[in-house]
């Protein structure tokens, strides 16, 4: 078994898939509206979900507001590059909610990020 994919939901699809691709690098790999059901799903990720775990971005259409809740923690994704990962979030007019810098009671480097939709993204410098 492994993880396929993990679903959020989004308020403004557009908006949401311009930063993941421009903002993080990921990559739409697909997307389908099913008019019967009134909702978008739009699969993205940093490669193929053969091999991959990916996002899905679920649209519902017409829903602008959504309350994320205090269970949903973060999405972690790694970087080389954190620091540069993060002046691009920013240069882009995305949020940086915590800069780069070492974890509580750790040595990891890490940074949050927010998205358009309030979700928080865990950045996490790998070598």
């Amino acid at each position: 078994m492994r993880i396929l994919h993990t679903m959020i939901r989004v308020s403004d699809l557009e908006a949401t898939k311009r930063f993941y691709t421009e903002a993080l690098g990921m990559k739409v790999l697909r997307e389908k509206e099913y008019a019967e059901g009134k909702f978008t799903n739009c699969f993205i990720g940093y490669g193929d979900e053969a091999e991959h775990a990916v996002l899905e971005l679920t649209y519902n259409w017409g829903k602008s507001d959504y309350t994320l809740g205090d269970a949903f923690g973060h999405v972690a994704i790694g970087t080389r590059d954190i620091r540069g990962a993060c002046d691009r979030v920013r240069a882009l007019g995305y949020r940086v909610t915590r800069e780069p810098g070492p974890m509580k009671h750790g040595s990891t480097v890490i940074a949050f990020v927010e998205d358009p939709n309030g979700y928080k993204i865990e950045l996490i410098e790998r070598g």
